[in-house]
């Protein structure tokens, strides 16, 4: 099974519309969306039943047993995130502050911090009759979004059909820990990029990111036709570091109808629509892969 990443260096791109075409395309068997922090992959591509749900557990948070305490305030001293304080005569742990690193735990001269467990995501699985969808949501304050990916595309590859030729996911945005932990295991990464000045600094940025695990790369331009110059440095400069540049995609307003109404833009004639499907063409030759 070959795994197509599709990334972008900012948000807004066009990225999840993109991925959203390319699965109703390809009739993917199997796919993930990978941005935990705000997913919504699922808002378009429509599973429908309950899914396999189960908490991800991130590190022990610190829990003061008040019975015990002293109040010495050596674990207030010595929490470098700010995450214990004094308040109403007594030391209390913020949840959402406390990284799990158990400083105070070690220190605590009457042993009076305990950890408890700390569910930092969900995990949701959907199982249809011919495909599966793995997706995952991080709770707000949380960290471990790295590990919370990692865990998204492993059951994805576990619960995919026999035989799959192709599984698609949406990365996130950036180049932070999601898109780090996403990248592992990788074949190709399409990257969805803007015409803009940013648009252009944040492509150099996920090439450099992506070339790291050696993975090849492929770009696309989305919204093309507001910016023609911009436009031309992106082709100019895939060129000079040898990358295809596997289409372009004009505005249209009808993509924001049909994502507005939750529908897959490669079910809605209009221009964009052929774009993609000829940008979704050319990265299935670039990955030998039959369309």
């Amino acid at each position: 099974m070959k795994q197509l990443l599709i990334l972008s260096g900012k948000g807004g791109t066009g990225k999840t519309t993109i991925s959203s075409a390319f699965i109703h395309l390809a009739q993917a068997q199997a796919y993930a969306d990978c941005d935990v922090d705000a997913p919504n992959l699922h808002l378009i591509n429509r599973k429908t039943g309950q899914p396999e749900t189960s908490d991800f557990d991130g590190l022990d948070k610190a829990q003061i047993n008040q019975e015990k305490c002293d109040q010495c305030g050596d674990c207030m001293e010595a929490c470098r995130f700010g995450a214990i304080s004094f308040e109403n005569n007594r030391y209390e742990v913020d949840y959402l502050a406390c990284e799990g690193c158990s400083v105070c735990i070690e220190i605590c001269p009457q042993k009076a911090i305990d950890p408890v467990r700390s569910i930092t995501g969900e995990l949701m699985l959907y199982r249809g009759q011919d495909s599966i969808f793995s997706t995952a949501q991080l709770k707000t304050g949380s960290g471990n979004s790295g590990k919370l990916v990692a865990e998204v595309k492993k059951r994805m590859k576990e619960a995919a059909p026999e035989a799959t030729p192709l599984a698609i996911i949406d990365g996130s945005p950036g180049i932070g820990c999601p898109v780090i932990a996403s990248l592992s295991g990788i074949d190709t990464v399409l990257i969805v990029a803007e015409p803009s000045l940013s648009g252009i600094s944040d492509l150099e940025r996920i090439v450099k990111t992506a070339r790291n695990f050696r993975v090849d790369c492929a770009v696309c331009i989305n919204k093309h036709d507001l910016n023609p110059e911009r436009t031309q440095d992106i082709k100019a400069f895939c060129e000079r570091e040898e990358i295809p540049c596997v289409g372009k995609i004009p505005f249209d307003l009808e993509v924001n109808r049909a994502v507005n109404q939750g529908l897959c833009i490669s079910q809605v004639p209009c221009p964009a629509q052929k774009a993609i499907e000829t940008v979704y063409q050319n990265v299935t030759q670039l990955m030998e892969l039959t369309s």
